[in-house]
């Protein structure tokens, strides 16, 4: 059983930043790949950022530039570094464990212009 929970979210300006931050359970963390994704209102859950258990990540086209994922693994967390944030960012935001069923609770990133 792995447990997520994510934290960080809120209100900010068009230009503005933010971290969220997903705290993980489980012994074997550093072996899991992480991923970020969003869901805006009326639309698909989409992918936002992944990063492997090495440290690799990708990203959507959408946030390239301006998302960057990290982890660390000592403090079994990964995070999800937001700049030059725009309106069209805003949604729920989910951490996510790659290739499982196990998510956070999301928490809500409100961009306003």
């Amino acid at each position: 059983q792995v447990q997520l929970v994510e934290s960080g979210g809120g209100l900010v300006q068009s230009g503005g930043s933010l971290r969220l931050t997903c705290a993980a359970s489980g012994s074997i963390f550093s072996r899991y790949f992480m991923d970020w994704y969003r869901q805006a209102p009326g639309k698909q859950r989409e992918l936002v950022a992944a990063i492997t258990s090495g440290g690799s990540t990708n990203y959507a086209d959408s946030v390239k530039g301006r998302f960057t994922i990290s982890r660390d693994n000592a403090k079994n967390t990964v995070y999800l570094q937001m700049n030059s944030l725009k309106p069209e960012d805003t949604a729920v935001y989910y951490c996510h464990r790659t290739g499982t069923n196990y998510w956070g609770q999301g928490t809500q990133v409100t961009v306003s212009s």
